[in-house]
């Protein structure tokens, strides 16, 4: 872990390299996956089968129960939950799609001073690959993270591809399948599922839009095929940045730093404080946080790599230029006044609001997406919403008066730009 001081002569040079430190896949990750992705297109469920053989140990049969998971299994799988568990799953699905709910964009038709409609109607895809892991761990939230948006977008099939390693599946996932009432599980994981979503193969139709975290594979799968098919984005390591005054239980904050660094190795949490004595008691309380979690050993090694305390002199003044240029994925603003703090943050992929909001409550039941830009990918892109399963289509319609009253600009334009059949279609209707 580093420990920084915005004073030093070297803070620049350091912290510049913490916000260039990119921490996503290499060369040789992007050759793999483009290797795979060429089998795929040319040899489809035979592929499919060797790979899922060679990286999950589990075999695609001509039983069609090793190829996917019914629905039936999916509702025995919700059926068989504790009254707890099928309660905090039915909170989150609500809780999601009533946020989600409010994304939905309206159609706008209207006629301006020249008397031309104009006008745009929105329309969803008409597939969603939804990609859940299911390696280092397996997560029923971002199944529902990612199925409710495409739903209450009015997206009609829905398909889950899923990694089954040694054929074991889990049943939290199968039964936020159920809640989701998705269409398709398919026991494959890994650079090949996307690319069977994308190109298809005998046994799976391809889709429209590919969505969902994944490893640096599977990152860079979607990455290469953004194209073929829409896509979310391209999700690197999990990132938190917290913000804390030193009013904050600094064991608060610890475990907030940790609930990131136990998602991966290359997780980044960062801390920025004006308290340099909490600074070294948020940092003894991750250590003997450390020794207690089931995950330390991925949380240590986050941590131990990526990891960072900030000190600096004035919060307010200091933290939002450097959170801006971290542009991180979460932000936790623990101090006494996170709206003004808030007010001058632009580049965050979720910000949580004051002592009681940990990002963990994102994860699972506060509503907004977790799938969220990182990498600084912030300072560009937002977090999933109903808007990556639909599409915009515009319309326009001119009348003899409104075409002579905008036509001849048009034919102007296109005698500029030396398109003469251009002008000529509008030149032909006005005379």
């Amino acid at each position: 872990m580093q420990r920084l001081d915005a004073t030093a002569e070297d803070f620049e040079a350091k912290f510049a390299r913490i916000v260039n430190d990119r921490r996503e896949s290499d060369e040789n990750v992007a050759r793999d996956v483009t290797e795979i992705l060429a089998e795929v297109r040319r040899d489809g469920d035979n592929t499919l089968r060797n790979l899922t053989m060679r990286f999950d140990k589990h075999a695609l049969t001509d039983d069609p129960s090793s190829w996917s998971i019914s629905k039936d299994q999916c509702a025995a799988a919700y059926d068989a939950l504790d009254g707890e568990a099928k309660s905090a799953l039915g909170m989150a699905a609500d809780r999601i799609r009533a946020y989600h709910e409010g994304q939905l964009p309206e159609d706008r038709d209207f006629t301006d001073d020249a008397n031309v409609r104009l006008g745009a109607k929105w329309h969803p895809v008409d597939a969603a690959g939804l990609y859940v892991p299911g390696g280092r761990a397996a997560y029923p939230s971002s199944l529902l993270m990612n199925a409710i948006p495409a739903k209450v977008a009015g997206v009609e099939r829905l398909v889950v591809c899923t990694p089954t390693p040694k054929g074991e599946v889990n049943d939290l996932v199968l039964a936020a399948a159920h809640l989701c009432e998705i269409d398709e599980i398919w026991r494959i994981g890994g650079a090949h599922a996307v690319g069977a979503l994308a190109y298809g193969t005998e046994s799976i139709q391809a889709v429209d839009v590919i969505t969902g975290p994944g490893n640096a594979w599977v990152a860079e799968a979607k990455r290469q095929l953004y194209g073929v098919v829409g896509i979310d984005m391209v999700a690197g390591p999990s990132e938190i940045l917290v913000i804390s005054d030193g009013k904050s239980d600094p064991d608060w904050i610890a475990a907030d730093l940790m609930s990131q660094a136990e998602h991966d190795p290359t997780s980044q949490s960062i801390l920025i404080t004006d308290d340099a004595a909490f600074a070294t008691l948020v940092a003894d309380g991750v250590e003997l946080l450390l020794a207690q979690l089931a995950t330390r050993e991925t949380a240590r090694a986050s941590w131990d790599d990526y990891g960072a305390i900030i000190v600096v002199e004035d919060l307010a003044r200091d933290a939002p230029a450097l959170t801006n240029r971290l542009a991180a994925e979460h932000v936790e603003l623990a101090v006494d006044d996170p709206e003004a703090m808030f007010a001058q943050i632009r580049h965050a992929g979720s910000v949580f609001l004051g002592r009681h909001t940990p990002e963990a409550v994102g994860d699972y039941v506060a509503g907004p997406n977790h799938v969220l830009p990182t990498g600084r990918r912030a300072r560009f892109a937002s977090g999933l919403s109903v808007l990556d399963f639909m599409k915009r289509t515009s319309f326009i319609s001119l009348d003899e008066q409104s075409l002579a009253a905008i036509g001849p600009a048009a034919t102007t334009l296109a005698e500029i730009e030396g398109l003469p059949a251009h002008a000529a279609s509008v030149k032909v209707r006005l005379k």
